[in-house]
């Protein structure tokens, strides 16, 4: 598995309750994007940092996802540029599922 930790910094402080309603807009089209298991977005206390970390099922499915469409839309949405890390996911604990999980 795959983590991707997208971090975006906001031209200007929005809101927990805006940054929510943008966030519930988009989160449907996240819903059947190939390979990707788990999204969370982010906003920071102050409202200047936004972003996403997402658990992938495979390194295939991160290099189909971030492409120049991709950058495109959250440069046109948040009007600034997105910076990704990359992180290998060899173990994930689900305290909801009680049970480890483990990259096959």
């Amino acid at each position: 598995m795959i983590t991707s930790i997208v971090n975006f910094t906001l031209p200007l402080a929005v809101t927990l309750e805006k940054a929510t309603e943008l966030f519930e807009k988009g989160a449907d089209n996240y819903r059947t994007v190939p390979g990707l298991i788990r999204k969370y977005y982010l906003l920071s206390d102050d409202g200047h940092t936004a972003g996403g970390v997402y658990l992938w099922e495979n390194r295939e499915s991160v290099a189909d996802f971030y492409n120049q469409e991709w950058f495109q839309l959250i440069e046109e949405k948040y009007h600034c540029k997105p910076i990704i890390s990359y992180f290998q996911t060899p173990v994930v604990v689900d305290n909801e599922a009680r049970t480890p999980v483990f990259n096959d």
